[in-house]
């Protein structure tokens, strides 16, 4: 990959952001398709978060944006679509004559991979483990994916969870208290998983007693994170977050170049990375 004064730079912000296969993923996209560009990961604080995105739009260039900011950066927008106001969450910003716009692809990329790991069943229960900006992403996917669809919400931190049950009542989520039934489908946006020493998002025991159909984990861990490797042991169809990752890196490279995205080839580098 040459750089010359020409690349245009797009980058992935977050904190921790060290372990996203986004850089490999989205620069094989771009010598695939041969852009002009180079996608780097930039480690941000929420204190610098405005700085670093407007530096980046400064010089022409784009973001993704992760945990812990798709929340925070909605400050600096001044437009939003449509899925964004409905979220309150951004994963992709980029610069216009209209100044600073964000969309999220999180939600489509969820929903489509919950179907497909679903394989034609239908979610009548979901339990979603997280509060942040990937939860309501998966809180919409489920909404919109399955009509009447109520999604359970598990945190650890009972003022997030009041705040997002409050968001879910404005955003067309039927939000229910955490129980002890059946649900169809288990979605964990949190980020527990990244380490090896991180805690399980949810007991392996009270997963296989809540029955679901399935389980994505929106953590991506070479070899699987262990909720998945935990799920496939109880026969529950799961999987982790790379073909999430591909999905919704895929429509913000079309947002970023008005290109259509090489996702064989995208799909390939994460799994290169990442293992089968």
């Amino acid at each position: 990959m040459r750089i010359r004064g020409s690349t245009r730079l797009l980058a992935v912000v977050g904190d921790p952001v060290a372990h996203s296969l986004s850089p490999r993923m989205h620069n094989a996209a771009i010598a695939a398709l041969g852009l002009d560009a180079v996608y780097v990961a930039l480690r941000t604080c929420a204190d610098t978060l405005e700085l670093v995105v407007r530096g980046v739009l400064a010089t022409g260039g784009a973001l993704n944006v992760t945990v812990p900011h798709k929340r925070a950066v909605l400050a600096l927008l001044d437009e939003a679509s449509p899925v964004v106001r409905r979220t309150g969450a951004c994963n992709v910003v980029w610069g216009g004559p209209r100044g600073i716009s964000g969309d999220n692809t999180d939600v489509e990329a969820v929903r489509s991979e919950a179907a497909r790991l679903l394989a034609d069943r239908p979610v009548r229960r979901a339990l979603v483990l997280g509060t942040g900006g990937s939860a309501r992403a998966a809180a919409v996917a489920i909404a919109d994916g399955w009509a009447g669809a109520t999604v359970e919400v598990l945190s650890r931190d009972a003022r997030r969870t009041a705040e997002f049950q409050a968001w879910a009542s404005s955003a067309g989520v039927r939000v229910a208290p955490p129980g002890e039934g059946p649900v169809d489908l288990v979605v964990n946006a949190t980020p527990l998983g990244l380490s090896a020493a991180d805690p399980l998002p949810l007991d392996l025991a009270h997963l296989q007693a809540r029955g679901p159909a399935a389980v994505l984990d929106l953590v991506y861990l070479r070899g699987r994170t262990r909720l998945v490797r935990g799920a496939r042991e109880a026969g529950i169809a799961a999987e982790d977050g790379r073909s999430v990752l591909v999905e919704q890196g895929a429509a913000a490279l079309r947002l970023f170049f008005d290109a259509q995205p090489p996702r064989e080839v995208m799909r390939a580098a994460v799994e290169d990375a990442l293992g089968a």
